[in-house]
């Protein structure tokens, strides 16, 4: 049986713009691209029907100990935030309008 996808969601206030995230794919394996993080998608929330730019947060994949299999990361909000205030940091704009922002978050360990 496969097992059942984790659902993670979470917003947070930066700089008084209200910025809603989930988690869109685990670290997994893929014999084409390799070794990739898990990662998040983050796009400002607003009560009019305008619609923002969409930022990607890929984290690296996470390093494997020596005859541990591998365990699901944990999600802290804290991590997601700081990440979302590097990519701001940037030159994200979470107001503006256009093309998805890939963000290729640096190795905090």
């Amino acid at each position: 049986m496969k097992p059942r996808k984790r659902q993670a969601a979470g917003t947070v206030v930066i700089d008084g713009i209200e910025i809603a995230w989930e988690l869109r794919r685990e670290a997994h394996y893929s014999s084409f691209e390799g070794y990739k993080g898990m990662t998040f998608s983050a796009r400002a929330v607003s009560d009019t029907a305008r619609t923002f730019k969409e930022l990607i947060l890929e984290f690296p994949f996470p390093e494997r100990k020596p005859g541990k299999p591998l365990e699901k990361e944990r999600i802290y909000p804290e991590t997601i935030e700081a990440a979302i205030r590097q990519a701001i940091a940037g030159g994200f704009d979470p107001t503006s309008r256009g093309r998805v922002y890939i963000w290729l978050v640096e190795n905090t360990a």
